[in-house]
């Protein structure tokens, strides 16, 4: 039979605790409390920096803002270039998991919309960081959605921002690009990236792991849009324009040409195009003689284009007039041992049909009778040698040595435009100062509706006695006759310079030139044509860069709403003539 023991009986139980031992116990107990408290305290009070700034370290972020870059418009209003919305798709690795049959069906999906194969997918996400790694930026953001549909954990949209440009090639040397930052590279995207790309904004948020915002902390400093930019150019011209020079480029077999249309009144670029060019919004294959922008940032030898400002010096001086008589005779000329020719013997030449028949002999024996200092003074007052001040990357001053260096045969070389180098832009500008009056006006990139503001250079009597030759060198008679177009008077200057390779010469290489003016009693344009090695049998300047003056000239009235100031009616070539080379 059992017995029950009764605890309270035991002798050790039943006796009294000492009130010390309580009282120490309780004691304890409550201190336990309050050291808590005052670590509570101390934690969320008085010394929480340190955890705030671990908390915020693992889940705030700063998120940015992009501001949208600023459009590049034409003189009418036209777009560029501007900046559409763009999907950038990032990922956390480790949150994918590739072993899930189903997630490697998505992935493989994921792949095909991506443009690439699965294994590099799979490669990438294997080899980068395990927390963050971008597939692919700037997709179409349709194609993003489609991508954030696919519904697959660790796989992320970004908005960015992503340029497109309308006129493609046409103006892509004009225009430029951004990279995949949204920076400009080239053209006027990086000439005014800052005033383009304003200020990005901020927002300050608290993210989970996932990359998810679960809450906004802090203010929102909203973003800063970025300024048009609006230019000179005319769309329409620059296409056609561009158009002319590549049909031409193909036809003659050539090597690369330029073609600059320049405002006579205002300075106004209305078209700058080359080729061969490219399209900035496809860049894959992008080579240096697509980039090269080279009416701007090449420099040549002008050859025979440079003949009227000889002579518009030698006339402002009074030591020639319009009909004093040039002989030519026998067709070339001896000066320090270099012998100076003319393609044929034109015998006595009035100044006039100097210019008309393109003489090196004539011009030759113009620019001697007239200090070297006078014609560095001159070919230095119309932009030679001197950078033109277009707000343009790369812009080039070419070469213009100062005169104490120049000897007898240089100083008659540079009058029929060797040994001095010049752009194409540099040589549409020297042509303003016989359609203003002679005065030189400054070029610009930028619409104006002002006209410039010139510096004087020669006599309005002057100009008019060029302008007249100008006119007959592009006429019956003249090395220019295939400038001539249907409704309006032209006049200008082709050249045939030999093109130099290191310190000499190249056999069989030249550039084809022609710069003009129309209409030719009141100009509105100058065009410049310049084509870059001709090899299709045809190599002079009249005939290779002329037509497409010609047809540039026709369009660019036309657009202009410029009425037509001759009989419109075919002109006939008849009897070539050949510039001397």
């Amino acid at each position: 039979m059992s017995r029950s023991v009764r605890y309270t009986s035991s002798p050790l139980l039943a006796s009294k605790t000492p009130v010390g031992r309580s009282r120490f116990i309780v004691a304890a107990i409550a201190l336990g409390f309050i050291g808590l408290g005052v670590r509570a305290a101390y934690v969320q009070v008085y010394a929480n920096d340190f955890f705030q700034r671990q908390g915020t370290v693992r889940f705030a972020r700063t998120l940015e803002l992009p501001a949208n870059r600023g459009r590049i418009l034409d003189r009418n209003g036209l777009i560029l270039a501007s900046s559409v919305p763009a999907a950038s798709i990032w990922a956390i690795p480790e949150d994918v998991d590739e072993s899930d049959p189903s997630v490697r069906a998505q992935l493989k999906e994921l792949a095909q919309l991506l443009d690439m194969p699965l294994s590099t997918l799979v490669t990438k996400m294997a080899e980068d960081d395990k927390t963050f790694m971008w597939l692919k930026r700037q997709l179409d953001w349709d194609l993003g959605q489609r991508i954030v549909g696919l519904g697959i954990k660790g796989i992320y949209l970004r908005k960015e921002y992503k340029r497109q440009y309308p006129e493609g090639e046409s103006a892509a040397h004009v225009v430029g690009f951004t990279n995949v930052e949204d920076h400009g590279q080239e053209g006027m995207e990086l000439a005014f990236d800052k005033q383009l790309a304003g200020k990005p904004g901020s927002r300050r948020v608290i993210k989970d792991r996932m990359g998810r915002v679960v809450e906004g902390v802090g203010d929102e400093v909203p973003p800063v849009d970025g300024q048009d930019l609006q230019l000179s150019i005319d769309s329409k011209v620059q296409f056609f324009a561009y158009q002319k020079l590549r049909d031409t480029v193909a036809l003659h077999k050539a090597k690369a040409g330029s073609v600059v249309v320049l405002d006579a009144r205002t300075g106004e670029l209305l078209a700058l195009a080359n080729y061969p060019s490219y399209d900035p919004g496809k860049r894959q294959h992008l080579t240096g003689e697509q980039l090269r922008n080279r009416a701007i940032t090449d420099t040549f030898e002008p050859g025979s284009t440079m003949k009227p400002i000889t002579v518009a010096l030698a006339l402002e001086s009074g030591r020639v007039k319009p009909q004093t008589v040039i002989d030519t005779s026998p067709g070339r000329f001896t000066l320090t041992g270099s012998t100076i020719t003319d393609t044929h013997n034109y015998g006595a030449l009035t100044v006039e049909g100097v210019i008309q028949k393109s003489s090196n002999v004539g011009t030759t024996k113009i620019a001697l009778q007239m200090p070297a200092r006078e014609m560095w003074e001159t070919f230095s007052a119309v932009g030679f040698g001197q950078k033109p001040q277009i707000g343009f990357p790369g812009a080039v001053s070419g070469r213009l040595r100062p005169y104490k260096s120049w000897r007898p045969i240089e100083q008659a070389t540079m009058s029929y435009g060797y040994g001095l180098s010049a752009s194409l832009v540099q040589m549409a500008r020297s042509y303003t100062v016989f359609a203003n009056e002679g005065r030189i006006i400054p070029a610009t990139m930028f619409k104006t509706d002002q006209p410039a503001m010139g510096v004087p250079v020669f006599s309005p009597r002057t100009a008019q006695q060029v302008l007249k030759m100008l006119e007959m060198a592009a006429g019956p008679g003249g090395t220019g006759q295939k400038a001539q177009t249907v409704g309006y008077s032209v006049g200008g200057k082709s050249g045939t310079a030999r093109k130099q390779v290191g310190k000499s010469y190249a056999a069989g290489k030249y550039r084809a030139w022609f710069t003009g003016l129309a209409p030719i009693e009141n100009p509105r344009i100058i065009v410049a044509v310049m084509v870059d090695e001709p090899s299709n049998g045809v190599i002079y300047g009249g005939a290779v860069a002329a037509p497409v003056f010609s047809e540039v000239v026709q369009q660019t009235l036309r657009m202009m709403g410029v009425a037509p100031d001759v009989a419109v009616r075919p002109q006939i070539v008849a009897n070539p003539v050949e510039e001397s080379l």
